[in-house]
């Protein structure tokens, strides 16, 4: 029998059977250790091949079907594992806000290049704009325009209001959509807002540390009304991103590549090479700054230094 994954807690996973049966499943203890070198052998969005039980409510899972994409990130507390955080996704939003919490473009950058290598596309959610006085407004497009001019869709939206969440909802139609970013940036309000019979839970956010308090514990796969489906995952507070090579880590990022082949050396990192087409582009401003630093750092080392609670 076959189905989906749509909730994972991390020993037992509710699959959609093709039927369209939700059953309570587990795998074989050397299917987790001998076959996915992950923290989660089984993501939600896999569709999988099951047999059931004596008790018609559970079963086993036995097969993962080939997945079609799936975006991982390092387990920030286990740096030499991968955490699969959804598979067999169309389209992947990241919720950003300027504050309460704040959205660091360092993890923005990292969440891009790690869904760009893994071929996701991803639209630019920057939330709570009703809640910004209008400097900080100002800083929020400011932002917003860096990922605009490299060719990312991006949207000013209010989760809690409903701001251009009808844009949203045209955007996620018909598509397995995957929801992330930092604890309290609204991910649950957003999915309240497209469907408010689910009813998620939501909190405030921290008032000592201003870092959103966990609500969504794993990660769990919805059907909306209007034909989309979300993956809701849960908050990150770090994003350990997947070893890149130092020679690939430039293509993952949009405006580098696309300046890849005008740099004098074939192999260029652009670091310290002369005639680079990568820092003439920084250095003229057409190329962000802060890009260009996020760039470094993960070429560094440094992407488990990014977290909300720091």
């Amino acid at each position: 029998m076959e189905g989906t994954v749509y909730k994972s807690t991390g020993s037992w996973y509710s699959v959609k059977t093709d039927r369209g049966t939700m059953i309570s499943c587990r795998i074989k203890g050397k299917f987790r250790t001998d076959q996915i070198s992950s923290t989660n052998p089984v993501a939600v969005g896999d569709r999988v091949t099951i047999s059931i039980d004596e008790n018609p409510e559970e079963g086993v899972i036995h097969h993962i079907h080939d997945r079609k994409n799936y975006i991982v990130r390092k387990s920030v507390n286990l740096s030499k594992q991968i955490h699969i955080l959804a598979a067999n996704i169309d389209i992947a939003f990241l919720l950003i806000t300027l504050n309460n919490p704040v959205t660091y473009p360092a993890f923005i950058d990292r969440f891009l290049a790690t869904a760009k290598a893994f071929g996701i596309e991803v639209v630019l959610l920057f939330n709570k704009e009703d809640s910004y006085t209008s400097k900080e407004l100002t800083e929020l497009r400011q932002l917003k325009a860096v990922y605009d001019d490299i060719g990312y869709h991006c949207e000013e939206i209010s989760a809690l209001k409903g701001t251009n969440v009808d844009q949203v909802k045209t955007l996620m139609a018909s598509k397995v959509c995957m929801l992330s970013g930092h604890s309290g940036v609204g991910k649950s309000t957003l999915v309240n807002t497209l469907a408010p019979v689910l009813n998620i839970k939501t909190k405030v956010i921290s008032e000592q540390h201003q870092q959103g308090q966990h609500t969504t514990t794993h990660a769990e796969l919805h059907e909306l009304d209007f034909g989309a489906k979300i993956i809701d995952t849960p908050g990150i507070r770090g994003f350990g991103m997947i070893a890149f090579s130092p020679q690939e880590l430039g293509d993952y990022f949009v405006e580098f590549f696309e300046r890849k082949s005008q740099c004098k050396f074939k192999d260029c990192l652009h670091i310290d090479e002369p005639k680079c087409a990568v820092k003439l582009a920084v250095a003229s401003g057409d190329i962000a700054a802060s890009r260009y630093k996020s760039y470094t750092q993960i070429l560094a080392g440094e992407d488990q230094q990014y977290r909300t609670d720091f």
